[in-house]
Formats: C-alpha cells, sequence, structure tokens
C-alpha cells in the first residue's frame, strides 16, 4: 500500500524541521499515541491505540530516522505489534521545501500488513492510515504555527 502526500505548514523551514526532530512534537501529533520515547539503539519505541475496522488494537513498535538531511528531509522505518490484531511495517521518505506562506513537508510512504489488519483488506486499512495521516498533519501544523504566532499547546483531541 503507498501513500503520498503534502502538506503546508505555516513555519519557516528550520522551525518545521526542529519541530519534525522532536519526540514531544512527535508525541502530540500521533493519533492514539500512548508512549513515544528513545530507545538504547538510536531509534524510538512507540505505543499507539489504533482501530481499524472492527479491530482495536494496542501497537507497540520503533521508529527509525535515516538519510538526515538538515532542513531537508530525512527517511523513516517503522514497525508495529498488535498481538493477534497483526503487524505493520511502514518506510516512509519526508521532503521539506520552502513555499509562499511557510512550508510544504512532502511525503511518499508504503506500509505492509499482516494478521488479522491484512484480512480485512486493503480498502479499509488504506482509508484509515489516510485518516491516521490526515490527523497527524493537521495536529503538527496547528502545534507548529501556532508555536510561531506565540501558542504552541496542543491538547489531545477526543479518540
Amino acid at each position: 500500500m503507498e501513500f503520498t502526500g503534502a502538506q503546508v505548514i505555516r513555519a519557516s523551514r528550520a522551525e518545521v524541521w526542529r519541530r519534525l526532530n522532536d519526540p514531544a512534537t512527535f508525541q502530540q501529533c500521533l493519533p492514539g499515541c500512548e508512549q513515544y520515547e528513545q530507545g538504547g539503539d538510536g531509534g524510538y519505541e512507540a505505543v499507539i491505540v489504533a482501530s481499524v475496522g472492527p479491530i482495536k488494537a494496542r501497537f507497540k513498535g520503533t521508529a527509525r530516522f535515516s538519510d538526515h538531511k538538515e532542513g531537508i528531509g530525512y527517511h523513516i522505518e517503522g514497525s508495529g505489534s498488535g498481538g493477534v490484531a497483526g503487524f505493520g511495517k511502514l518506510g516512509a521518505d519526508v521532503r521539506l521545501e520552502d513555499v509562499e506562506g511557510g512550508t510544504s513537508l512532502h511525503y511518499v510512504a508504503a506500509a505492509q500488513m499482516g494478521g488479522k489488519l491484512a484480512q480485512i483488506g486493503s480498502r479499509l486499512v488504506g482509508a484509515v492510515a489516510n485518516k491516521f495521516l490526515a490527523e497527524f498533519f493537521s495536529r503538527f501544523e496547528k502545534l507548529v504555527s501556532q508555536a510561531v504566532d506565540g501558542g504552541g499547546s496542543l491538547a489531545p483531541s477526543p479518540e
């Protein structure tokens, strides 16, 4: 399954880059995120509660960032397991560019699912993944642009 998209963020590229590399920002922006902290190997460990159709599970996973190009972008590799619900793997490239009014964040991602998640169908999983990405970028844009405008705190939305 592949996903592509872009989001304009009303902040400088330097601020967007800084926030993309800030674990606290990630934790605030990931829907259903209960934990997001640096692991012993330089990667990050996360716990996210998510529902995909009739399946609701607590996914424990890891994320690793590589190919850092300061202010330009990086690559993310992530994987998670939700026990009997199944597992997921994700690889994504993130790229930033200056645009009028802020910074455009572009992403290209590929995901794989296994277990019960794979059995419920790629159309439903794809719709949930797109909703998850939209929520992440909406929260990210709001948090980063508020910080630029003098705010900066994002209350979790009801799940």
